[in-house]
């Protein structure tokens, strides 16, 4: 019997926490007594641990209280997670557990609480699109693909935000059992087996605007307001009032990607964003989005969120 235990803390997420353990307790509905999991809450903190949501979780155990070693340690996330601090002795801990778990890992940004405790080095790992920047930032020695839902990288397995932690619990399951038991509990769940897409069709593109009395933001201002336009980088230097080998190199520094990034991010928003409240024919939103055809749209698209705008508009639309 193989054991699974997540790691909770006050201001966990539910959902990290009861969407993985779902998927696993369901799957012993389909396996035989000695394949079963033995499922478990390790709390951070003694005594109940109040969810964000205002649920509230009674661990099974403290983590001073575990010697055994699970087969797969999840660390869930919380809204607040990224900016907290914990104790050396818990840090400590955790970097035991995962030393010695099989398998080990996070839900959401969970990969926060993962990092502060040293157990990642030079992973491969991905967290909630929001804090993706944030973590990239703080542990620059990281290789954080914010576009997937989940990663394995040995015997590390992080996922994305929220519901991604279903996702990731499907794929261990599959690796566990096979696709059959995981496609029979997707299946009682109401889910998918495998999500089309990353997480970013769920993440604005565009970057933050930079101070507004920059030229770059007047061009980011200007890009925003005629995106059916050209766009090119001649008109906008020139909106700028700059050379254009000027204009690349300061609106690269300033905003952080290059004016055709941010002119075909900016048209992605507006699409997706018109695919989102209303069924206008592809030619139309590909034209008022200034792409050059629907054929275009659909390349950019899938290009960027992995998805197509049916697709999109199947998953998002009103």
């Amino acid at each position: 019997m193989k054991t699974v235990a997540i790691v909770v803390f006050p201001g966990v997420q539910a959902l990290d926490v009861s969407g993985p353990l779902d998927v696993f307790a369901e799957s012993n509905r389909f396996l035989l007594p000695a394949q079963q999991y033995r499922l478990e809450t390790i709390g951070l903190t003694r005594g109940a641990v109040p969810c964000s949501n205002g649920m509230v979780i009674a661990p099974h155990r403290h983590y001073a209280d575990v010697a055994d070693t699970p087969d797969l340690l999840l660390v869930a996330g919380g809204p607040a997670l990224p900016g907290q601090s914990e104790p050396e002795e818990t840090l400590a801990w955790l970097r035991a557990a995962c030393a010695r778990a099989p398998r080990y890992g996070s839900i959401c940004n969970g990969t926060f609480l993962l990092a502060r405790a040293g157990v990642l080095r030079d992973a491969v790992v991905t967290t909630h699109w929001n804090d993706a920047p944030a973590l990239a930032a703080r542990y620059p020695a990281l290789r954080v693909e914010a576009d997937r839902l989940y990663i394995q990288d040995g015997r590390l397995h992080t996922s994305a935000g929220v519901t991604a932690g279903i996702d990731l619990s499907l794929y261990l399951l599959a690796q566990d059992h096979g696709p059959e038991v995981a496609l029979n509990v997707a299946k009682r769940l109401v889910v998918f087996t495998q999500r089309a897409g990353g997480q970013s069709q769920f993440s604005p593109f565009l970057t933050p605007f930079v101070e507004e009395t920059s030229a770059v933001a007047q061009v980011q201002q200007y890009v925003m307001g005629h995106l059916g336009g050209d766009l090119g980088l001649a008109e906008l230097a020139a909106v700028a009032r700059m050379s254009r080998r000027n204009f690349s190199r300061v609106f690269l520094r300033d905003a952080g990607v290059t004016p055709a990034e941010f002119v075909e991010s900016a048209r992605v928003d507006a699409a997706r964003a018109r695919l989102e409240r209303d069924a206008a024919p592809l030619k139309t939103v590909a034209y008022e989005c200034g792409f050059r055809d629907a054929r275009h749209l659909r390349e950019v698209f899938t290009r960027r969120l992995g998805v197509s705008p049916s697709h999109y508009r199947a998953s998002f639309g009103f």
